[in-house]
């Protein structure tokens, strides 16, 4: 990623200015998409994409105005850190999420459900260190929006240093305490992995969450396999034939859950699974499956801090435990909703 100034100084303006120049002219796109998407297939994939392309660029220049207000706000960046300056970032992402999922349903034909009870993130009060299953394009995208829309809280997260070439996402993340990470083993301050997740979770209050994505990347057949290899190579048969039964999730990486669960032992431990997104591996799976006309389930499992096991190897099996747990239900969902899609046909 280039340096912070540059990042600043260069391409948040330049990107503000493409994005206005883009939705000045985004009408005769949309135009364009119109007269040639073939009206008798029903999809209009075109004019659905740039539309809700036109929506993301008119949230994300209204987002960066609004952050520059908060700058000049808060003295300069002076006060960023400051409670007030805090929650507001907060309902920033907030309503850009909120916003984006109305699109998102009305054009693209998505739906969310939570199967089973709410969580107790749905009655703040005590913190919570989220772990989520990973598949799917946006799904950090929807699990945010669920812990800042549904359940009030703020969360922090790990994520990828990539995203960070959204400039909106970067300075707004940036101001919050969240941590963007490499795939390497160079992270930022000569800090591991697991050490900057300890940190995070270090000093929740009763409104926070720590949402991390354990199995490190979406779920993909190929990456299950490079998983399982990889737990062989590090010598770790055991888990390497644990992670064989697992056909819908990867194999979880443990580092940055026993790093969390120790810096936050006060804290709860809820697995969030999903499903609807299993099918849709690379761009061209996403294009022809527009609209996508998918019933995205969600599914918490709440585990009080009594329940954590102590020690590593312990709770390196608890949470297999977990991730079998998730795959079962993954598997089961996920066939019940392919059979009323079929039914729907």
């Amino acid at each position: 990623m280039p340096p912070v100034w540059v990042r600043r100084l260069l391409i948040a303006p330049v990107a503000f200015v493409l994005l206005v120049v883009l939705l000045v002219t985004m009408p005769l796109w949309l135009l364009v998409a119109a007269v040639v998407s073939p009206f008798g297939s029903g999809r209009l994939r075109g004019l659905r994409v740039l539309w809700v392309v036109a929506v993301y660029l008119a949230l994300e220049a209204a987002a960066l105005a609004v952050l520059f207000g908060l700058w000049l706000g808060s003295g300069f960046g002076l006060a960023m850190r400051r409670p007030w300056f805090q929650r507001a970032h907060y309902v920033l992402v907030g309503t850009f999420l909120a916003a984006l999922f109305r699109q998102s349903k009305a054009v693209l034909r998505l739906r969310i459900d939570v199967e089973g009870e709410h969580p107790d993130i749905a009655a703040p009060g005590r913190p919570e260190l989220i772990f989520c299953r990973h598949a799917g394009p946006g799904d950090s995208f929807i699990v945010t929006h669920a812990l800042v829309n549904w359940y009030d809280r703020e969360p922090r997260i790990v994520l990828k240093d990539t995203l960070q070439w959204d400039p909106a996402i970067d300075i707004v993340l940036n101001r919050l305490p969240n941590r963007f990470l490499s795939k390497t083993s160079e992270h930022p301050g000569a800090m591991t992995a697991e050490e900057h997740i300890a940190a995070l979770a270090t000093g929740l209050d009763s409104d926070d969450v720590l949402l991390i994505f354990p199995e490190g990347g979406n779920f993909t057949p190929r990456r299950r396999t490079r998983a399982i290899e990889r737990l062989r190579r590090l010598g770790l048969a055991q888990w390497a034939r644990r992670a064989e039964r697992l056909t819908h999730v990867l194999a979880p990486q443990p580092g940055g859950v026993l790093a969390a669960l120790e810096a936050a032992p006060e804290a709860g431990v809820v697995l969030v699974g999903h499903t609807g997104f299993e099918d849709l591996d690379s761009v061209s799976d996403i294009w022809r499956g527009l609209p996508l006309d998918r019933h995205l389930t969600m599914r918490f499992w709440s585990v009080p801090p009594a329940d954590i096991p102590a020690g590593r190897d312990a709770r390196i099996a608890w949470l297999y435990d977990w991730w079998a747990k998730i795959d079962a239900w993954v598997a089961e969902t996920s066939t019940r909703e392919r059979a009323e899609r079929d039914q729907g046909r």
